[in-house]
Formats: structure tokens, sequence, C-alpha cells
């Protein structure tokens, strides 16, 4: 396993457009890439659907292509939403090895399983799948990410002994949450000697922006490091906690990342307890627990910009709207229709909530964003 715990995400890169989640700038990943090996991580996570189904071809542009194979690890995912034959499988794992350019995977996840979705897995066999990938040499550790309650976990890693890592989402706003169970989940993972990589430990930057209430309490504790530092060191100081994926999408990003994490300190118990208070600071404003996934605008028919539209929302439910009444929210909000549908235009297919992570109440969400921002 990995010396050093950070992990760099592929799903939310540099953009040249922050209106299309494919233009992402190559450039800027090139450095970002070889700053985070020049540091001594190795560690490389994307997966077929990220990034507009482009974050994959920009890991063998940026990596593969630049850099010998002993010196990073590199690790993707098959998501039962793509797959609907046995053929299928195949189909997309090959695709990956050329989108990419390797000859095999470090690690191979099995992606967001959930009760909805285990039912496909195991009627295409795909445990069994990627075991097959394993003994072939083409997948070096076989794993599958998980978005669901940990009474489900315990069953599939009891069903599934052969599976060698879990990922999970993790993060101290998350941590004692009942929707969520991270706390749970990860018990779970350790009951049964499973290590973890961690997802979501910002919770797709939520826990990089908090509350002035609570960045006080943090500068005040230690003014020297940065408020997203706080999340990774979170997930980073669990002891079965192999890996913490951060979802990096600026060379000032890696560069913090890399700051507190090249010789990482673990977090005091003094600190784990004043990540609990912040929690709790955190989930009395915030309105939308979106974590900016977009896994649910790929199939969206109206071409709504869910998490974008949660994201200005949340902003704005943290304001004084009466006293300000106005603010550059909206004008955001403007820019997004003029290319996507607007939170109004949704018909509520449904299509959106069955792929969430988080299970969250999209369609009702999106009805108070309309209300909020459609005039």
């Amino acid at each position: 396993m990995q010396t050093k715990k950070l992990g760099f995400g592929l799903m939310r890169l540099p953009l040249t457009d922050r209106t299309d989640a494919g233009a992402i700038d190559v450039e800027q990943v090139k450095r970002m890439v070889d700053t985070f090996l020049e540091r001594g991580f190795t560690y490389f996570d994307t997966a077929w659907m990220y990034c507009g189904f482009h974050s994959e071809q920009v890991a063998k542009t940026a990596l593969v292509d630049r850099h010998p194979r002993d010196s990073y690890t590199l690790a993707t995912k098959l998501h039962a939403g793509f797959i609907n034959s046995l053929e299928d499988r195949d189909l997309i794992f090959n695709a990956q090895l050329e989108k990419t350019g390797v000859t095999y995977f470090d690690y191979y996840l099995l992606h967001g399983i959930e009760a909805a979705m285990l039912p496909k897995y195991e009627q295409f066999d795909c445990f069994q799948w990627l075991l097959d990938k394993k003994e072939k040499g083409l997948v070096k550790h076989a794993g599958f990410s998980f978005h669901d309650s940990a009474q489900l976990l315990d069953e599939i890693l009891t069903k599934h002994p052969e599976m060698e890592f879990v990922q999970l989402q993790i993060n101290y706003l998350d941590w004692e949450s009942e929707w969520i169970q991270a706390r749970k989940c990860y018990e779970i993972a350790v009951k049964h000697g499973k290590p973890v990589i961690v997802m979501e430990p910002v919770k797709g930057g939520t826990l990089a922006k908090v509350p002035e209430e609570a960045e006080k309490l943090f500068r005040e504790s230690a003014p020297h490091m940065s408020v997203p530092s706080w999340a990774i060191r979170f997930a980073a100081s669990l002891d079965n906690v192999m890996m913490v994926l951060s979802g990096m999408s600026s060379l000032e990003q890696l560069e913090d990342n890399l700051s507190y994490m090249e010789h990482f300190q673990p977090l005091t118990e003094e600190e784990k307890k004043l990540t609990g208070k912040v929690a709790d600071i955190i989930n009395a404003q915030i309105a939308v627990p979106c974590t900016g996934c977009s896994y649910c605008t790929e199939g969206c028919p109206q071409k709504i910009a869910i998490p974008q539209y949660f994201s200005l929302y949340n902003e704005d439910m943290r304001e004084n709207l009466e006293e300000k009444g106005w603010t550059i929210n909206f004008t955001q909000y403007e820019i997004l229709t003029g290319k996507f549908g607007k939170a109004k235009d949704c018909v509520e297919c449904g299509q959106c909530e069955s792929v969430c992570p988080q299970h969250l109440p999209i369609m009702e969400k999106l009805k108070d964003v309309s209300a909020h921002f459609d005039h």
C-alpha cells in the first residue's frame, strides 16, 4: 500500500470553460501531475464518466504518456449505469485500457454500489468478472466504492470477502450522519479488515468554504492551516484509511494539499473535537448537501445544471438576503441558463434521483431553486 495518503482525484479538473465539463485545462493538469509526482505522491483516481467522459483520456495525456509506468498508481471504475449485458463489461474495460494507455490498472472498482445498483452488478457477475481480470494481470487490486447503509456494506463484504478494499465517502460533516453513515460504514470496513480509500473528504468543496463562525474556530486553533486542510487531515487521521482522494481543480489547491500531506500529522483529540463543532455549525446552515459529483446531469432530458444551481442556492441561503436583496448568484444563474435548462424546466422524470449517491430529493430541491431564481 502507499506510504503517502493523498490521492489525486481526476474528477474536478481545472476547466477553460466552467460550463463545459470536458473543457479541461490540460496544460495545468500536466503541471499538477508533475508536481504531485515530484513530491513523492503516486495515486491517481479516475472513472469512465468523469469530466464528461474525458478524464481517462486526460490521465493518458498528462500522466501515462509522460511518466514511467512504475512511477504512479492508477485507479478507475466500472459503473453499472453503463452496462446492460455481459459483453458491455469488457467493452468498457477494453476502452478504458485504450483511453488511459495502460496495460493494467493498479486498482479497479465496481463503482458507486448502493441498493438499487447492486442487483445489476450481481446480474452480470461483476464481482467474479473483476477477479478474472485480476487473475489475468489486468487488475492488481479489486474493490468497490460504496454509497449506502452500513448494514448493506456488511452484507456485501460478508458475501464477497475476496474484495480487497472499499472506497467510502468520509468527512467530518458526514461522520455522524444517519443518512451517509460515514462512521458506521468505516467501522464495518474495519470489522472486515478492509483498507479504506476515502472519497469526498471535502464534500465537493463544501468543507473548503465554511461559515465565518466555523472558519474563525479553525483560524484560532491553527492560523497557518487552510480550511480544507482540516477536512483532508480528518479523513487521513483514521487508522484504517490507506488513501484520501482530493479532487483538485487548480495548481493552488494541489500545492495547499501537498503542504500538509507531504509530512502528514494526524489530528489531535482536541482537533477532532473541533471538527465536530464545525460540523454542527455547517449542518445548521446548509440547504442542499450536494457534493457536485454531476452523476445526475448526464441523462437529464432538460439538460439542467443541477449541481451548479444547488451550489448557487446554498450560497444564497447563507446570505442575509433581506439586507442585500440581490447577490451575484442571480447573474451567475442567468449565465448558466443561457446554456442549460432552468430549474423550473424539470419534468420530474426521476433519472437524477435514481443515480444520486447522496440520495437527495433533487426534484423537490429544484422547486426551491426555481422559486428563488426563476422570476
